[in-house]
């Protein structure tokens, strides 16, 4: 199995104008991210977890020509912003897109995009077939997917474990039930916004925690923002098997 990281960066993490933080006038690529986001290749499957309003940008630059299904781990807009430009999609394979999400996040959808869901359509809208999921596994074509619920502050919301790779962006707390979800994974990405304490996220030393608690081979942080500062000089802190990822970043699990 294939990941390649779309995306490893937040709404607070994205270069601004103005800005003269560390990581928003390094000259890195690796400091350069959008907004979070994977995709997942077992042999002729190829998925992505969220479309954030970058997802247009990262399906050009990763070259991706090809798509089968899109999973959502919750529905704020930095993590579903890009659904719009799946029609590129449809109109190449001449089929709706497959789309995996919770009731609720369903509703939001339909709420954010209602000309998609419309009754009577607008010709060229995309076109998607909604597959409503909770915390019990499912499949897609040959992956097997294993929701793992999380809170996001007050917002329950999922990461995925797919074969030894798991994926838990926005949140900072996973009950002892579902940790056991993730006995064994080889792969573990966790959402890591900054050092001070957030609300919503992990921080620095509780994705540190979490990652070592469930001891996978290696470790990698993801939603990462500007605070965090560059790449570079994270690594230094970082305990030898866990890493910052970044865009671009692939793992062959």
């Amino acid at each position: 199995m294939k990941i390649t990281f779309l995306g490893t960066g937040t709404s607070q993490g994205v270069p601004v104008i103005g800005c003269r933080c560390a990581g928003c006038i390094s000259e890195d690529e690796h400091d350069k991210r959008l907004r979070s986001s994977v995709l997942i290749e077992q042999g002729e499957q190829v998925v992505v977890i969220d479309t954030g309003p970058d997802f247009r940008q990262q399906m050009l630059r990763a070259g991706v020509s090809k798509l089968d299904a899109i999973l959502y781990t919750h529905e704020h807009r930095d993590h579903i912003a890009g659904l719009d430009d799946i029609r590129a999609f449809n109109f190449i394979q001449k089929s709706p897109m497959d789309v995996f999400a919770e009731k609720r996040v369903m509703r939001a959808l339909n709420s954010g995009f209602p000309y998609i869901f419309a009754e009577k359509k607008y010709p060229g809208v995309p076109q998607v077939m909604m597959h409503a999921i909770s915390t019990d596994p499912f499949q897609i074509g040959e992956l097997k997917i294993t929701p793992i619920r999380m809170m996001h502050y007050r917002l329950s919301v999922l990461g995925f474990r797919i074969g030894n790779f798991a994926y838990l962006t926005d949140g900072n707390y996973i009950s002892e039930t579902e940790k056991e979800k993730l006995i064994g994974v080889k792969y573990l990405v966790v959402n890591t916004l900054r050092r001070e304490a957030h609300i919503s996220h992990f921080t620095l030393s509780e994705a540190i925690g979490l990652i070592e608690e469930l001891s996978p081979r290696m470790g990698y942080l993801t939603h990462i923002s500007h605070q965090m500062g560059p790449c570079a000089e994270l690594e230094k802190e970082l305990p030898p098997r866990i890493r910052p990822a970044y865009d671009g970043l692939v793992l062959e699990v």
